[in-house]
């Protein structure tokens, strides 16, 4: 059976899971005020299995493990410092336990790498880590995922010039293939592409960072539904291989995502259609959008493919 990115490079649709951390909120699970949904993995185990397993049966091919908010540098500022590497461990086999309930050997298992800090980056009152600490973390992230059996790794909310690249440089020397995921946002006042959470750094400067480093997929990721085609123009024109996009909807108040003005799934697959005709091939969602979501993508792929 040929692997999703051999699929991709043969210019095939694949749909992948929605959100984790609010599909959780969803479910009534806490949010952490410093690891958000990583605290899950290993206080709720049971609903991130339940999670994973709904993606499966609403028709995603792959599934990202709740590791986002599980990097050893994030947990060591929390109350699960002694926790980090059996946490992460923990959350690939929730993802394949999953897998396994769902009868579905043949779904992908790609293990999430953030740079978040603990409490976010963004008006924490945590300090947020080194860039040697976040390099380190880095590379148990992706020993760990290999050793657990990740059939990828996704870089996820790669915004910065710094940590950036660290996660980048780790994760080309492992040796499963790397989504990039790339975030953005509009400039106040302006047409212009910025990071999602730096709206000093311009969505360009990342690109020509990160792009360069050779990724084997480029997400446009959590990012919002009316930026997403200009993102995608600008990733075009500097980047030939695969392309993906999961979008999020709604907004985030720490440790809270706020579920309003949620894009209904219907919606979403008509965005999709414009989406796979600017060359995207993996399809899916991020914070905000839930099974339902990709429920729909799956059944609208007839339409959606190519």
């Amino acid at each position: 059976m040929a692997t999703i990115e051999e699929r991709l490079r043969e210019g095939e649709l694949v749909i992948i899971d929605g959100a984790m951390g609010t599909e959780l909120e969803h479910r009534g699970v806490p949010m952490d005020a410093l690891a958000w949904s990583g605290a899950a993995v290993i206080d709720y185990p049971d609903a991130v299995v339940a999670a994973h397993r709904d993606y499966i049966e609403a028709g995603a091919e792959a599934i990202i493990t709740n590791t986002f908010g599980m990097s050893p540098f994030m947990l060591a500022k929390t109350r699960y410092a002694d926790q980090a590497d059996d946490g992460l461990r923990r959350a690939v086999r929730l993802a394949h336990q999953a897998r396994d309930e769902a009868g579905r050997p043949d779904i992908a298992i790609i293990g999430s790498i953030s740079t978040m800090g603990a409490g976010g980056d963004i008006d924490s009152p945590i300090s947020p880590p080194t860039n040697e600490e976040a390099a380190r973390g880095f590379d148990v992230m992706v020993r760990v995922f290999e050793e657990e059996g990740c059939d990828a790794i996704a870089l996820e909310m790669m915004e910065d010039l710094d940590r950036a690249p660290l996660a980048m440089a780790a994760a080309k020397r492992g040796r499963l293939p790397v989504w990039l995921g790339v975030s953005c946002g509009r400039a106040e006042g302006s047409d212009e592409l910025v990071a999602f959470d730096y709206p000093d750094i311009r969505f360009a400067d990342v690109l020509d960072a990160l792009l360069p480093m050779d990724p084997d997929v480029v997400n446009i990721m959590h990012s919002d539904i009316r930026v997403t085609q200009d993102a995608l123009a600008m990733v075009k024109a500097r980047w030939s291989g695969p392309l993906g996009v999961y979008p999020e909807s709604g907004y985030f108040t720490m440790p809270n995502w706020q579920f309003v003005d949620i894009i209904e799934p219907a919606d979403l697959v008509l965005e999709a259609k414009s989406w796979v005709a600017w060359g995207a091939r993996l399809i899916g969602g991020c914070c905000g959008l839930g099974p339902d979501h990709v429920r729909a993508l799956a059944a609208a792929r007839n339409d959606l493919a190519p």
